[in-house]
């Protein structure tokens, strides 16, 4: 709107402006769903709330089967 303003344009009405920001709500709809990123393997998957305590069980059982090496790094800063 305050582009439109500065270029001397007619500004948009509500129904433009709802118009306009339609796309980008239904793509932040969609996006936000875990199970959008799941299917992209950008993360190991969902699990049911019930199931929370086994899969944590097994993931530290798993990592107590292997020796933890020492660490030989320096300082990591993110």
């Amino acid at each position: 709107q305050d582009q439109l303003s500065r270029r001397g344009e007619a500004l948009m009405s509500e129904e433009g402006i709802a118009e306009f920001k339609q796309p980008t709500l239904t793509k932040y709809e969609r996006e936000s769903s875990p199970y959008y990123s799941t299917a992209r393997l950008w993360d190991d998957g969902v699990i049911k709330l019930e199931d929370t305590r086994n899969a944590l069980a097994l993931g530290i059982a798993a990592s107590l089967n292997a020796p933890i090496p020492e660490m030989k790094m320096g300082v990591v800063r993110m």
